[in-house]
């Protein structure tokens, strides 16, 4: 006798992994496009809370200000690689079928002589509109990206984002801000650093500035000098000396109260090697405090490596190991001018910056704690 079919026999099996997640809805998702001088980035995300989560991200290093320093131009070849990487970042826009975004370039297209005709070439051949922005709204984004990260502890505040061609510093007063109230002024800074009169407490610009030396041009100015040790001395002291008209720069900073938020590929590099990171981890290093005295050794065993043994260092990295150098030149003109036991590495920048401006501009974020 044949055995009987048990019961239920045929029927789906429970699940035992959780479901793909939902395609999100279109309506509420939000883009914004960072070309700088040295990189194409791209997030697509959708609010949630009073934070956002990415649905899609690209990231390219397109070096679009190669050879700027010398002809003031971007070269053909340069404008070439940027426009495949736009022309990917499109089709993902599509593919999402994103319509609120903010696409918009820095200081590559700021300085060249032919930067508004490549603006026009890219929504040519790509369709996408990109708008060139003014140094102090870069570094406004900069700031109110890495208000998540700011301490309720923090009285002064220097917010620095160290680009490929420029490097923005916003200092920050927030001793006339509640505690708890802290992060959040930084946030409200997305309707300007100076804004109307608000029922709330107000984080107070001290003063900001845009040095049009990053990454890419700074070590452009100093290519010529062959010493590995005599070239970064120099990069640093020369960029110590752009900031002589920074308002803070001759005020001596109590450690006690005062805090410095770094945003670029160089303080996550330094970060990732103080760690030890073989592999790069990007919830080990947003967030990290450092100290100077940690920073200041994780730079030293750079210059101990030389440009070979940077190259074959797995915590720099092959896109990044022909910059790490200039931007640590400029990372320790910084501390020797305002040593601090509380640096905050941020693993964001323009784009995060975007993207709370933008959902903060139609209210769709909660105003709760970040």
């Amino acid at each position: 006798m044949a055995p009987r079919r048990p019961k239920g026999a045929g029927a789906f099996p429970k699940p035992v992994e959780s479901p793909a997640p939902q395609t999100p809805d279109p309506s509420e998702l939000y883009a914004a496009l960072d070309l700088g001088t040295n990189s194409c980035r791209m997030l697509i995300a959708q609010p949630k809370g009073s934070q956002f989560h990415v649905v899609d991200s690209f990231s390219k290093s397109v070096q679009l200000g190669s050879g700027l320093e010398q002809s003031g131009r971007l070269s053909r070849s340069s404008m070439a690689r940027t426009i495949q990487a736009m022309r990917i970042c499109q089709q993902k826009l599509k593919r999402h079928r994103v319509t609120r975004m903010r696409l918009v370039a820095t200081e590559a297209c700021r300085r060249a002589t032919n930067g508004a005709g490549f603006i026009q070439q890219v929504r040519r051949e790509t369709g996408l509109k990109l708008e060139i922005i003014e140094p102090e709204e870069e570094a406004r984004l900069a700031v109110i990206s890495c208000a998540p990260l700011v301490s309720t502890r923090t009285d002064q505040l220097l917010v620095v984002d160290i680009g490929g061609g420029s490097t923005e510093l916003v200092w920050i007063d927030l001793t006339s801000v509640p505690h708890r109230e802290r992060p959040r002024a930084i946030m409200r800074l997305h309707a300007g650093f100076h804004p109307a009169e608000s029922p709330f407490p107000a984080a107070k610009v001290v003063d900001w500035i845009s040095v049009p030396l990053g990454v890419a041009t700074l070590r452009d100015q100093f290519r010529d000098v062959e010493d590995d040790s005599a070239r970064f001395a120099l990069m640093s002291w020369f960029f110590e000396e752009s900031l002589a008209e920074f308002a803070p720069y001759k005020d001596e900073q109590a450690r006690e109260g005062f805090q410095i938020v770094g945003t670029s590929g160089t303080v996550t590099t330094v970060a990732a090697s103080h760690l030890g990171l073989k592999r790069y981890d990007r919830t080990k290093v947003d967030g990290l405090r450092m100290t100077s005295d940690q920073i200041d050794k994780v730079i030293r065993g750079y210059l101990e490596l030389g440009q070979e043994g940077r190259r074959r260092d797995p915590r720099i990295g092959q896109d990044r190991q022909a910059l790490i150098m200039s931007g640590s030149a400029i990372l320790q003109a910084l501390l020797r001018c305002w040593p601090t036991d509380r640096l905050s590495v941020a693993d964001r920048g323009l784009r995060e910056g975007l993207l709370y401006a933008q959902m903060s501009a139609d209210g769709v974020l909660e105003d709760g704690p970040f």
